[in-house]
């Protein structure tokens, strides 16, 4: 069936390329880097990169020059639906339902266009597509993607071929999905991001940009999350909780407090942590965890969620799951026991 895709991109007259909502940098990653190769390699014109929500800081730079080859769905859903209507092959990457795309899952389900998946993550939605490329034993869907264009015609089997906007996309994939190679990785991971390195992509620009680009406001309250709002649990339980008021008087944008919750994984004794954000009528839910526990297994059961074995996330509601934003520490204590004593 994988080998319908060169066939469909050919047909293609007009291509949307989708991701999940809150994109971080395997989200924005592969997208950019397919959109690049369809146009450079494949002569492709109206492809378009669609997302949900706007992207965090850190991958702006991965922007630069193509402002109008993307659109945000929460700035003009108007214009985003019209381009999914539009659109006869529909590629989604980096996530496993329509349901992670927010408001933008009834076009997407409307829509009569071929689609195709493009993921890593477990459960992928099959019979919601066309074609299926799923692979959870693999970093990212940014090195799923680059194993993908090395297999198409158009590339000729060899990273040196990738046009250089597809490389430094891949490559901010790989690098964030793993947190710069501390977690997820596996000999393909190494392979990729060494062919990539050999063909030419910009790592040093994406390493100043990724990890060496952010605000002082984010630094001083994740000291002061650290510092004040750290708790930790008998049994190897780590949690923090952001209420509303502390992200606004911080003024912390969305994106600028990924990777603070395998700060807590550092301590010998902890085996599981977990951040809540809040946002609206809900937290949004980070969950990380050592080997041997099941941080999929607690979003998927407590949270709505889910992701990977270690690293996964979902959402806590209020008053669905909590009575009150000031109920979800008593929650969390009282609901993730049971996955601290699997190892």
């Amino acid at each position: 069936m994988e080998d319908r895709f060169p066939e469909s991109i050919i047909r293609a007259k007009q291509i949307a390329l989708v991701t999940h909502t809150h994109p971080d940098g395997d989200a924005v990653g592969s997208t950019l880097a397919l959109r690049s190769f369809l146009e450079e390699n494949c002569g492709k014109r109206a492809v378009k990169a669609l997302y949900p929500s706007p992207w965090p800081d850190p991958v702006d730079f991965l922007f630069e020059g193509i402002r109008d080859k993307v659109l945000v769905w929460n700035e003009d859903a108007g214009a985003a639906a019209r381009w999914i209507a539009g659109s006869d092959l529909i590629i989604c990457l980096d996530f496993n339902a329509f349901n992670r795309t927010e408001g933008m899952q009834d076009a997407l389900r409307e829509s009569p266009a071929e689609k195709v998946l493009i993921d890593h993550h477990l459960n992928p939605d099959r019979e919601s597509f066309d074609l299926c490329f799923s692979r959870t034993e693999i970093s990212s869907a940014s090195e799923l993607l680059f194993q993908i264009l090395l297999s198409l015609p158009q590339s000729g089997g060899m990273a040196r071929n990738l046009p250089q906007r597809c490389l430094d996309a891949l490559m901010t994939g790989i690098t964030t999905d793993t947190n710069n190679f501390a977690n997820s990785v596996f000999p393909s991971t190494l392979q990729a991001y060494a062919e990539l390195l050999a063909a030419g992509a910009d790592r040093e620009t994406i390493l100043e940009n990724v990890f060496q680009g952010f605000r002082e406001n984010r630094l001083r309250l994740m000291g002061h999350l650290l510092h004040d709002k750290m708790v930790l649990c008998p049994g190897g339980l780590a949690y923090m909780v952001l209420d509303a008021a502390t992200a606004a008087a911080f003024d912390i944008r969305d994106g600028e407090l990924e990777g603070l919750v395998n700060l807590p994984l550092s301590l010998k004794q902890v085996k599981m942590s977990v951040f809540l954000r809040e946002e609206g009528d809900h937290f949004r839910v980070s969950i990380r965890s050592k080997r041997g526990y099941s941080a999929n297994r607690c979003a998927a059961e407590q949270f709505h969620g889910g992701g990977h074995e270690q690293a996964a996330g979902g959402k806590l509601y209020f008053p669905a799951d909590i009575p009150t934003p000031a109920d979800a520490a008593a929650f969390i204590e009282s609901h993730t026991k049971a996955y601290l004593n699997e190892n």
